[in-house]
């Protein structure tokens, strides 16, 4: 695939391109990365900079006593390395995994590097998602000690149920594993299967097959009743 290709494929990359210097144009490499695969792992040297043009992937943290916490989850447009060389760090912070099939254009840290200082419209574009992953992260910090399992594991489905639009098909299915949910949410498997118990008594989630279920009745009063969750 030239870089032609991929503007056709994914046209709101072409963005990201317009002020290119000519001479990059022919020092670049596309590739499509399998769900689960590690793009780059925490603590090792980066030498490239990527651009996530289709797919999803999360952001993790993987400590030596073998957890892991997911950060986030992107989705396109989102860049690869660009913090960890914008910092002037030889090795990366996080480790990146594919949750689903994903295409990177990518690029040496060095012609990054040289990009950035030729085109102020694509540093500008950089800068714009770094300061709004802080600004999301910032916003949301603290959730996690301050509300109690019940209110985040709610919110939790709620977002997830109206990002799979429940209100047209009815009903959606958590297709994730206990350990997942663990990853994303940073509780205990323990707790998570005692919050799904309680919020399945409360009448607000059922279950299926081991996975989480939710109505659009239980949603429409879910949403209602979340803020009870706080007290």
């Amino acid at each position: 695939m030239t870089l032609e290709d991929l503007i056709q494929a994914y046209p709101d990359v072409a963005t990201y391109f317009t002020y290119m210097p000519q001479e990059l144009k022919s020092r670049y490499t596309i590739r499509t990365f399998p769900p689960g695969t590690i793009i780059h792992q925490k603590d090792y040297p980066l030498d490239y900079f990527g651009i996530v043009c289709s797919g999803d992937h999360r952001v993790i943290n993987e400590f030596e006593n073998g957890n892991v916490f997911m950060i986030e989850k992107n989705e396109p447009i989102d860049f690869i390395g660009e913090v960890t060389i914008l910092a002037e760090k030889e090795k990366t912070s996080v480790t990146i995994e594919t949750l689903t099939e994903c295409v990177v254009f990518m690029i040496s840290r060095k012609d990054f590097e040289m990009w950035i200082a030729q085109d102020i419209h694509f540093l500008r574009l950089i800068t714009h998602k770094i300061a709004y992953k802080l600004y999301r992260s910032s916003y949301n910090r603290g959730a996690k000690l301050f509300y109690p399992p019940n209110f985040l594991l709610l919110d939790y489905l709620l977002k997830y149920a109206s990002l799979h639009h429940i209100e047209k098909t009815g009903e959606i299915t958590l297709f994730k594993t206990r350990e997942g949910i663990r990853e994303e949410l940073g509780m205990t498997v323990k707790t998570i299967n005692r919050t799904i118990a309680k919020l399945k008594e409360d009448g607000l989630i059922g279950t299926r097959k081991g996975k989480v279920t939710m109505s659009l009745e239980q949603y429409q009063r879910a949403k209602k009743e979340i803020a009870y969750y706080v007290k």
